[in-house]
């Protein structure tokens, strides 16, 4: 067990990201964001799966910076669209990338769809004194034919998660962060990191 809090970067200048993550891993992880590290880079994420997009963000600070640390990539999964946006999902509509458009776009290529079934996942890289690892969490759902709710970030307006009658922007973030993808793969990531020896 860790009797001294473990310092991680977060390879992510996602804010959002940030605030979800903190509230998963409490107390006992000191986290540190790209900012806190001077990191300004435009770290490359240019694989064609989401494990070797965190894989790559992971090991950029890894080696640039020495930092133990972790990256995330998630996708939303369309099956309508053969698994799109997929990795794609920050930048569907471009690489401003801007949510509300990403969200206009898929509504309209979902236009008449029957099935609008789809799942969120989350893969997360970690390396800790070199070694890596990785976890991974997943949430199926359905895109909605409209926005819902103001909370949250990216396609969470208009994802509605299964057994739940809101969407993901119209949940509290306790709950959403304990069905969530992210949620999923950050709960595992704690688990493992609780077993680590006290840095």
């Amino acid at each position: 067990m860790l009797n001294n809090p473990l310092t991680l970067v977060f390879a992510t200048n996602n804010l959002h990201k940030l605030h979800e993550v903190q509230a998963l891993l409490g107390g006992c992880f000191q986290l540190m964001s790209l900012s806190d590290i001077h990191c300004a880079d435009e770290i490359p994420e240019d694989h064609h799966t989401l494990q070797d997009n965190a894989l790559q963000k992971a090991r950029y600070i890894y080696q640039k910076y020495g930092y133990s640390c972790f990256a995330d990539d998630t996708g939303l999964e369309v099956e309508w669209l053969n698994g799109e946006p997929g990795v794609f999902s920050a930048r569907y509509a471009g690489e401003a990338k801007d949510s509300k458009a990403n969200i206009r776009k898929l509504l309209a290529n979902l236009d008449g769809a029957e099935n609008r079934k789809a799942r969120f996942r989350t893969v997360i890289a970690l390396i800790v004194d070199g070694a890596e690892y990785l976890f991974e969490g997943e949430v199926r759902g359905v895109i909605l034919s409209e926005e819902y709710g103001t909370d949250g970030f990216g396609y969470d307006p208009i994802f509605r998660p299964d057994g739940f009658d809101e969407s993901f922007a119209q949940m509290p973030l306790p709950l959403k962060n304990s069905i969530s993808h992210r949620g999923v793969a950050v709960g595992k990531l704690v688990d493992f990191l609780k077993t680590l020896p006290a840095h």
